[in-house]
């Protein structure tokens, strides 16, 4: 029988020096010895075998949710290409929702869905401010009657050389910028998830600095394939995946995703964000998936979709090319990584 090669460690996305710190914080909790287990189910969960959680989740109302944007070509021409939606097939849901990176609920990729039910997303206020005309503090509930719910079929490439094909619920991002009314002067959208130890106790760690922050330039938030998702497969966003909120960017890697967003603010300066203030030579601020630039310590040329052994070449901008490479003219992206 083939031997299936491992998946990468949880320590990959990790600076060295935080990874060995990590090991002595669940050392210290009388863990170590469960995550080494859960180093043994890693394989399970990657290829897509094995018994799961059962993860479960409020359908969301079907009056709030629109068809995905049509492409604007005639069916059956060379053109006629929806980047909305992926025609690759989807990654099954349990996977989806149980294997995740989301250290604020656990350092492991089952720990997550485990630890979720700490997490309260109702009631949940979001607050937008800085170069804004209309600074204000919304309700998700009001937030998600402002606009349709459209589902984008999104291919989701981690860092870690994984990825997977989702199926989200949200609205673009764009919009409800525009509805803000940015200033003149507003050139960043800075992104913070909720601080809260009592719902995301793994803040209690040092494993990066909290609470997490992200961040996009103004073009890439404004892009119309830039989300924000309230649910995925036509239930609302469980917590391990970020609920009530979270940002999708498809042609980022994962980490840009921020999960459970509580502030967003625009910003005249590139605002600071978690992993590149952990570890800026490994972690830049644009993230742009790019098979010809490795991170440091392994190759970005190849991934494995979850479910499938082998692996399949990583494409540039994880195959948003054609819509998104314009943001990036003239730009050393070996230099903005």
């Amino acid at each position: 029988m083939r031997r299936l090669p491992p998946p990468p460690p949880s320590s990959e996305i990790t600076p060295e020096a935080r990874y060995l710190r990590r090991r002595e914080i669940l050392k210290s909790a009388g863990l170590f010895v469960g995550t080494a287990a859960a180093m043994g189910t890693g394989l399970v969960a990657l290829t897509g075998r094995g018994r799961r959680a059962t993860i479960t989740a409020e359908p969301l109302p079907a009056d709030l949710v629109v068809p995905p944007p049509a492409s604007a070509a005639p069916a059956g021409s060379a053109a006629a290409r929806n980047p909305f939606t992926t025609d690759e097939p989807r990654t099954p849901y349990e996977d989806v929702t149980t294997y995740n990176n989301y250290y604020e609920l656990g350092l492991d990729k089952e720990d997550p869905a485990r630890n979720a039910k700490t997490l309260k997303p109702r009631p949940w206020t979001v607050v937008f401010e800085g170069e804004i005309k209309k600074p204000q503090r919304v309700d998700v509930d009001t937030l998600l009657k402002w606009f349709p719910l459209e589902e984008r079929v999104y291919r989701m490439r981690c860092v870690e050389t994984w990825s997977m094909v989702i199926p989200w619920l949200g609205f673009p991002l764009g919009k409800l910028l525009e509805r803000l009314e940015p200033t003149s002067r507003a050139k960043y959208v800075a992104f913070t998830t909720l601080m809260d130890p009592e719902q995301l106790p793994f803040q209690l760690t040092d494993v990066l600095e909290w609470p997490y922050r992200e961040g996009l330039r103004l073009d890439e938030a404004m892009h119309p394939l830039t989300i924000l998702a309230a649910g995925l497969y036509g239930k609302s966003l469980p917590g391990q995946n970020g609920a009530p909120l979270r940002l999708v960017v498809p042609w980022k890697y994962g980490f840009k995703g921020i999960k459970s967003i509580v502030r967003i603010a625009l910003v005249e300066k590139e605002p600071q964000t978690s992993w590149n203030m952990a570890a800026s030579r490994e972690y830049g601020f644009y993230a742009n998936v790019n098979p010809d630039v490795a991170h440091p310590r392994w190759s970005q040329a190849m991934e494995r979709r979850i479910g499938d052994v082998e692996k399949r070449p990583t494409l540039p901008f994880n195959g948003y090319a054609e819509e998104v490479a314009h943001l990036y003219t003239g730009m050393d992206l070996r230099m903005y990584y």
